[in-house]
């Protein structure tokens, strides 16, 4: 794949990580309206004092590894279940959010597909 087109989707990846796994965490932007499974499963996740945390803290890591381009491969690999998460959130639980959960899965997958020398021994 062409490089420049590479290193665009890996920093734009990047960024929609760090922005909103730093979201978890200091609530920048307007929290949207959800209806009552999702809405209860983020209560939920905020009651417990650690998953959503958890959550933000690792996109943000991720994202980081992507804009600095450190690991990438292995960011790509932690990045894979949190993707897969999101969409099925969106597409069960709030759909009306599912555009960006399917650009950063789509963002997700075809990076991978990038790296897939680097990846495939895993499989």
């Amino acid at each position: 794949m062409n490089s420049k087109l590479t290193m665009i989707l890996r920093i734009l990846l990047g960024l929609i990580l760090v922005i909103f796994g730093a979201n978890k965490f200091l609530g920048f932007m307007p929290a949207m309206e959800m209806p009552a499974p999702a809405g209860n499963l983020m209560s939920a996740m905020m009651a417990s004092g650690y998953m959503l945390k958890l959550v933000g803290a690792t996109e943000v890591v991720v994202g980081l590894l992507l804009l600095i381009k450190k690991w990438v491969p292995f960011a790509l690999v932690v990045l894979a279940p949190i993707s897969v998460n999101i969409i099925f959130f969106h597409l069960f639980l709030a759909p009306a959010g599912i555009a960006p959960a399917a650009v950063v899965t789509l963002l997700n997958i075809v990076l991978i597909y990038d790296n897939w020398s680097k990846l495939k021994i895993l499989f």
